[in-house]
């Protein structure tokens, strides 16, 4: 049986209603009262759980040993030691790795077909790609089937739903995605949002275990969270970079000046050209929203430090179904 998309709601949206502040009159984004979220278990949290709870058997073990036999007795000192011990002679994944982890199997390769681009971005793009698989910059397209963009997806829905930039797949003649699992499958475009520069994508065929992502909500996300984001820059990928969250409510205009986008949150996770579309995340594997833009003053369409990505409150709106 499909799931629906999954949401949670944020752990700073629980205080009370006459704490909230005031709704922001700029901002087209009303987010209602928050469901406590459901529980479900975190594969990145496993390890840490494993350690635990070997620490607590090793301990109940020997309490129980030392009552029955009268020999014996360990303090809440003892006992805390262990623990300790426990936590300082094993090594466990950092909170980016456990977030990507989470993540990971949710996240596609896009790839646009059709006509080669002409315009100094592509040719860009283009010299990463081939500097990416080892070949000479300039090296030629193969006969056939020209890759006229490369970029990011992430399943919001198990049927094979995925949120993507529309600049990734616009005039491309056939997409294709290709899977966690190595499964590659045709898509087609099912519903756009220029926008906020998004595209919904159904792939034809889909891996019989797909896993959609959960989305968390912005409300309350604040300068300083950590993030991370998950992506295949210039075709590299699954990579994974890791930062902050730079500031909220951003606006970008596109370096060739035809669309400005608004409401943005910025971010210092490096991304570049094939990160777009990819989901940037929090520490629980969670969606906050889709990467779409990197600001850079020069030609050379590399990450200086400066990201930007839509709310997924926009970006799952683009779907059909606001999910907050």
């Amino acid at each position: 049986m499909r799931r629906p998309a999954l949401y949670s709601s944020s752990p700073r949206a629980a205080q009370s209603a006459d704490d909230l502040p005031a709704a922001d009159a700029a901002s087209d984004i009303a987010p209602a009262a928050p469901a406590a979220p459901a529980q479900r278990w975190q594969p990145g949290r496993r390890s840490f759980a494993l350690l635990l709870l070997a620490s607590a058997g090793l301990i109940g073990g020997t309490l129980f040993y030392g009552q029955r036999h009268g020999g014996l007795s360990l303090t809440q000192k003892d006992i805390d030691a262990a623990v300790l011990r426990t936590l300082q002679t094993n090594t466990l994944p950092s909170a980016a790795a456990k977030a990507a982890e989470i993540i990971r199997p949710s996240v596609v390769r896009v790839v646009g077909y059709g006509p080669e681009k002409a315009t100094p971005e592509a040719k860009t793009e283009k010299r990463g790609r081939n500097l990416a698989k080892g070949k000479p910059p300039e090296a030629p397209a193969p006969p056939g089937e020209v890759e006229r963009g490369v970029g990011t997806g992430v399943v919001i829905i198990d049927k094979g739903v995925i949120l993507t930039n529309l600049h990734v797949v616009a005039g491309a003649e056939k997409i294709k995605v290709t899977f966690y699992d190595g499964l590659e499958a045709d898509a087609t475009i099912i519903n756009v949002q220029p926008e906020n520069d998004l595209a919904v994508l159904q792939a034809k065929k889909i891996p019989d275990d797909l896993i959609a992502a959960s989305m968390r909500s912005t409300d309350g996300l604040q300068s300083g969270d950590q993030v991370v984001a998950v992506g295949f820059p210039f075709g590299i990928g699954p990579s994974v970079s890791s930062g902050v969250v730079s500031g909220l409510k951003r606006a970008f205009r596109s370096p060739e000046g035809k669309q400005e986008l608004s409401n943005l949150i910025q971010f210092d996770a490096a991304a570049n050209p094939g990160n777009s579309g990819g989901p940037l995340v929090n520490m629980d594997g969670e969606v906050l929203g889709i990467v779409t833009a990197i600001l850079n003053p020069t030609q050379a369409r590399t990450f200086i430090g400066i990201g930007f990505a839509v709310p997924i409150e926009n970006a799952a709106s683009a779907v059909g179904t606001p999910p907050f």
